[in-house]
């Protein structure tokens, strides 16, 4: 049998073409009992749309939109990197990749830069801040047909259509595990270091590391959090002051950005062998970092699969295609010195 087309669909459905063809891109204006009857036919013919068709006939490209954080966060800027090689690809499948920056620590500038954007977009991913603002703009987006995903941090609570990024609680998990084996039988301190605690991802981080510290390493106390807005030099006045105010400091562990303050501290010190620094990104100073020894393990999220992935993810959900559960999902790496790529 050769492959099915629309009008083997409608032959068979006993319908016009053109309400088969609003019954597979999903537009209103079909009775119930006569959609029952398209997908009826399409799972008997096993009618599989050309979907490079179905954008040319729609007359525009899809218009998706990535908001990415503003800063030095070097994660953030290699994400952004590779959201711009995937939006290359994607041209020729007629899907444009719209890159903007937020300060993504001011919940109110990231609802606004949500509920300013222009009618017709069809999908938004965005680094996301733990605000009512901008839970609020996710929602009437939703609301609106607009898909709306997550990207390395969450809003479970909205309506947004999916999160891609890793399990950060687990990755809060693995960086007490490697900050206590580390550490062996040392007893001390333990200092956290997060961009901000108005990030789900931070907040998920931290509360997986301490509760594994508290269950299985009470010989390392861990201390408040301190706040750097994943910049260098917040970081950089964060470790300083965990070194000075505590001679017992056995380790840090940075939940977010700011690596290379957290570097300066640690070497500047003269604790940079002694005291364990667990971090997140595989970055190139992170790499380095590594290799010489300052950094002791590495957390990191792939940034080309992240945007990869949110690409397929957008597209599928607008034209109502399964989602490859396995192949979305981002996975937690572990670096050490002796695996760096």
């Amino acid at each position: 049998m050769g492959k099915m087309t629309l009008e083997d669909v409608a032959r068979e459905a006993g319908v016009s073409l053109a309400t088969v063809d609003r019954v597979v891109n999903g537009r209103a204006g079909v009775h119930a009992r006569t959609i029952e009857r398209v997908q009826t036919a399409i799972k008997q013919l096993d009618f599989r749309p050309d979907r490079h068709a179905s954008r040319l006939a729609r007359g525009r490209d899809y218009d998706f939109r990535i908001i990415l954080p503003t800063g030095e966060n070097d994660f953030m800027k290699i994400l952004e990197a590779e959201f711009r090689a995937t939006g290359e690809r994607m041209v020729r499948e007629r899907v444009r990749l719209d890159i903007s920056q937020v300060d993504v620590f001011d919940g109110a500038a990231l609802a606004r830069a949500l509920e300013s954007l222009p009618s017709g977009v069809d999908g938004v991913a965005l680094v996301a801040l733990d605000h009512p603002a901008v839970a609020e703009a996710v929602n009437a987006l939703t609301d609106s047909g607009v898909t709306v995903l997550t990207l390395v941090s969450d809003l479970p609570a909205t309506r947004r259509a999916r999160f891609v990024g890793i399990d950060n609680f687990a990755a809060g998990r693995t960086a007490a595990s490697l900050v206590g084996r580390l550490a062996g039988r040392r007893s001390g301190k333990v200092g956290l270091i997060a961009g901000s605690m108005s990030l789900r991802d931070h907040i998920e981080r931290h509360y997986g590391f301490e509760q594994v510290m508290a269950l299985e390493y009470p010989n390392l106390e861990v201390l408040p959090v301190r706040e750097g807005r994943d910049e260098n030099a917040r970081a950089e006045a964060a470790a300083r002051a965990l070194l000075a105010d505590h001679p017992d400091l056995v380790a840090i562990y940075n939940v977010g950005g700011g690596q290379l303050g957290v570097v300066n501290a640690l070497e500047e010190s003269g604790r940079s062998q002694e005291v364990v620094f667990v971090a997140h990104e595989l970055t190139a100073l992170a790499r380095r970092q590594l290799v010489r020894g300052t950094i002791d393990a590495i957390i990191n999220q792939d940034a080309g699969h992240m945007a990869r992935s949110a690409a397929r993810i957008l597209l599928a959900l607008r034209e109502g295609d399964p989602i490859i559960a396995a192949q979305e999902r981002i996975r937690i790496e572990i670096f050490l010195r002796d695996n760096v790529p």
